[in-house]
């Protein structure tokens, strides 16, 4: 049963008020005033899912989420991201890999609750997947990798969109720095690449099933 989020975030307020929100939603929240007390409490708790902000202090949330997957323990402990602060391409080009979502504040409880299901559902269902593949012998190797894609696609997408609309983008005539242009083409390069490889993964499943 998915049903423990842990919320990181050094407001009392946004704590307090995605812990009645959660609640009202049947989840069981637990309160972390900050990436210390994060950290401290996952050394007794292992919660179903991470929400995590990044605007924090003394650490903030990136450096929050190394410490979380360079743990053994608690690497497999899906994070979903949140913040006022815009994140920038070379942000979600380094943090994709680790993170199961982003969300912008303020958050619309709608959005951040439909991507706590979506994450839950894909790992369900990627677990599913992976188990019937194992069955019909499949590299474990391959598994591993397919897995992975799943995940950082689905992430990568909607990076994609957050980084087109914080950049202006969307907006007709707007001027874009060529920069961040440049980095949500490579990270749109990443996705074609991903899917092409998700697609020979998935051929592979189709043969071996």
């Amino acid at each position: 049963m998915n049903n423990t989020i842990m919320i990181v975030d050094d407001s009392p307020y946004i704590v307090d008020g995605l812990v009645a929100l959660l609640k009202r939603k049947g989840y069981q929240p637990i309160a972390a005033h900050g990436g210390d007390e994060c950290l401290c409490l996952l050394g007794t708790t292992k919660p179903d899912l991470i929400l995590l902000d990044i605007m924090m202090e003394p650490m903030d949330g990136w450096e929050t989420l190394e410490n979380i997957k360079k743990n053994t323990v608690t690497k497999e402990i899906p994070v979903l991201m949140f913040s006022a602060k815009k994140i920038t391409p070379s942000e979600a080009q380094e943090h994709s890999m680790s993170i199961d979502d982003f969300v912008s504040k303020p958050v619309n409880p709608a959005q951040l609750l439909e991507s706590i299901e979506q994450i839950f559902e894909r790992r369900k269902d990627v677990a599913m997947e992976v188990l019937l593949a194992k069955d019909a012998g499949l590299d474990p190797k391959i598994l591993e990798e397919y897995s992975s894609l799943r995940k950082t696609i689905d992430v990568d997408r909607n990076l994609v969109n957050v980084l087109r609309a914080s950049s202006g983008m969307v907006i007709k005539g707007k001027e874009v720095n060529e920069t961040d242009r440049a980095d949500i083409a490579k990270l749109e390069e990443k996705i074609a690449s991903s899917e092409a490889r998700l697609k020979e993964i998935n051929d592979l499943f189709t043969s071996n099933l």
